[in-house]
């Protein structure tokens, strides 16, 4: 399969040309890539100049032209104008914001291939925070490039990521005549051990970095709210030298000379993300059992506890962190919350490192553990409801050349898959009740016309390994990380085949942000999920709309449905973001 992209998407076009507009005034690409000079040997004023190093971009026109042009964009696309001592602070920073699925990517892409074209600008550096990011983006860069050269007059282009192994690249990146798009994690250069900020023999004792500067690049960060959020990082970019920085998220921090946004209201109300619907479970005795989970412990000023319960509210149950000390009660803690009645006085709390727990007089509760919350029953609920809503979904959806897949979020490997005494693979619990729950299901006579592909094949793990193959827990940023990033976003289009048994991935921060997958219709999240950043995340691998067997984008309003199954907290917070999106536009 060929994935088949849109040329001209309004709202894409809109926010490409927003950041084109930015420019208005500077001088137009007058040749295929050429440096002009004239009868004295001076360069004639053009987007590029020749330095000692390479060939760079050259920015003509004057902070008070680039006010001007900024303030025209935010007034055309209904934003608030930045003022002007504001934007002299924020620099030549310019940000827009976009939700999940509609298309970030492409834009980035798109506007550098357009600024090339329109000014003859060349060098561009697209910094990312993490791995699964920047394997997303080289994916990306590979499945449109024969789009960008059909749109753009067959132009010649290089794609590299930075490898310290390899800095000699650097040079060919500042001397090429050529647009040039390089890729490099924040971790790559924010440090002065990082071999991009040495200087290098193969360099004519130049720095990689030293080449970057010479060129002015335009920077352009994805995700930059876990790009440059410590100084160290802000002080990294700024040390690019580059001419102008390009800012583009769902989830900006700080959104600096905003010039687009398409917030997640307005992604609904055009049609152009899945509708979240949520199927909350509960286990059979979800409501009874007391929930506690000791969280973190400190002695700064005197010995204490975060613990995260359940706290009774207004006609429902809402999970809330605190922090404890010793003879707390969580019964007064919880609104008088009957299953905290007996037991759950804090007798004692221990901070020594390694050791660290929590005393009620009811147990002990160490670091990380939980009690009550999610219990096996209501994990088996939710496995047996998500192959169900698949199942049901491939039923909708057949005969239209529209794969189906499930993801699940786990806590951890060991619960997906283990090892015994040899090293051999056996399934862990979640993998034992997918498999039998799918072969109950598959058996009933409403899925009997369904492709059946052996059980074992239709599921698996995308997690790190380690030399031996044997699936390990990380935290998402790992060296070992590196291989699974690799698996899970080059295979794209291999994914969607009708012809590939696998549905149903099982993961956890390896799919939190950066991969995504257009038909990925059901979301399980079989762990905790804290902040409203990660559960954006985690909703987000779903939101984009679905592809068929020919690469096209299916929109379809009966078809276009992210079913959520998940615990009462997570599920209440995806049914409160669908209300949002239909109390906002209107529905």
């Amino acid at each position: 399969m060929k994935l088949k992209f849109d040329s001209t998407q309004p709202f894409q076009l809109q926010a490409v040309h927003s950041f084109v507009n930015l420019f208005d005034g500077q001088p137009l690409n007058q040749s295929d890539y050429t440096v002009e000079i004239n009868a004295s040997n001076q360069q004639v004023q053009s987007s590029i100049f020749q330095s000692e190093l390479g060939i760079g971009n050259n920015l003509t026109i004057n902070e008070e032209t680039l006010l001007k042009n900024l303030h025209a964009i935010q007034e055309e696309n209904d934003l608030d104008a930045t003022p002007e001592q504001e934007f002299k602070k924020n620099g030549f920073n310019f940000s827009v914001e976009m939700e999940t699925g509609t298309g970030k990517t492409y834009v980035y892409l798109r506007t550098i291939f357009e600024l090339s074209q329109k000014f003859g600008f060349k060098k561009f550096i697209i910094v990312v925070p993490s791995v699964a990011i920047r394997e997303g983006t080289v994916k990306n860069i590979e499945i449109t490039a024969d789009h960008f050269k059909a749109l753009y007059n067959n132009i010649e282009f290089e794609y590299f990521v930075y490898d310290s192994k390899k800095a000699n690249r650097l040079r060919q990146f500042a001397t090429s005549n050529q647009l040039q798009i390089m890729i490099i994690n924040i971790d790559a250069f924010n440090k002065d051990t990082n071999i991009f900020n040495q200087e290098r023999n193969q360099l004519n004792g130049f720095s990689p970095k030293e080449f970057i500067n010479s060129v002015r690049p335009f920077v352009l960060i994805d995700e930059p709210q876990s790009v440059d959020n410590t100084s160290k990082a802000q002080e990294a970019i700024k040390s690019l030298y580059p001419i102008c920085i390009f800012r583009f998220s769902a989830t900006h921090k700080n959104p600096y000379n905003l010039i687009y946004k398409l917030d997640p209201i307005r992604a609904y109300e055009l049609r152009l993300v899945k509708q979240i619907v949520v199927a909350s479970v509960v286990g059979a005795n979800a409501q009874n059992d007391a929930y506690v989970k000791l969280l973190e412990v400190n002695n700064k000023a005197g010995i204490k506890a975060k613990i995260r319960i359940q706290v009774q509210g207004i006609g429902a149950v809402n999970e809330t962190e605190m922090w404890v000390k010793q003879n707390a009660d969580l019964f007064a803690l919880s609104n008088e919350r009957a299953a905290y009645q007996n037991g759950f006085e804090v007798l004692d709390i221990s901070a020594e490192p390694g050791n660290e727990y929590i005393d009620f007089t009811s147990g002990r509760l160490y670091l990380g553990q939980e009690r009550g919350g999610i219990t096996d029953d209501l994990i088996e609920i939710q496995i047996k409801n998500t192959i169900k809503k698949h199942l049901d979904k491939e039923l909708q959806l057949k005969g239209r050349g529209i794969k189906v897949l499930s993801l699940f979020f786990v806590d951890k490997v060991a619960n997906y898959r283990t090892y015994d005494e040899e090293g051999k693979p056996i399934p862990g619990k979640f993998a034992e009740l997918f498999e039998r729950h799918y072969n109950e299901l598959i058996e009933l006579p409403q899925y009997k016309e369904l492709a059946i592909f052996p059980v074992d094949k239709i599921h698996d793990g995308y997690f790190s390994a380690d030399k031996k193959g044997v699936y390990k827990d990380t935290n998402g940023s790992t060296q070992a990380d590196d291989d699974t990033y690799a698996k899970i976003m080059r295979n794209k289009e291999q994914l969607l085949s009708m012809d590939e048994p696998l549905k149903f991935i099982f993961s956890h921060s390896a799919l939190r942000e950066g991969w995504d997958n257009p038909n990925v219709f059901q979301i399980c999240v079989l762990r905790e999920v804290g902040s409203t950043k990660e559960r954006r995340q985690t909703l987000g691998r779903g939101l984009r709309l679905p592809v068929n067997s020919e690469g096209e984008r299916v929109k379809d309003d009966s078809i276009n449905k992210l079913t959520v199954i998940a615990r009462e907290s997570y599920a209440d917070f995806a049914n409160g973001l669908q209300k949002e999106y239909e109390e906002d536009c209107g529905n």
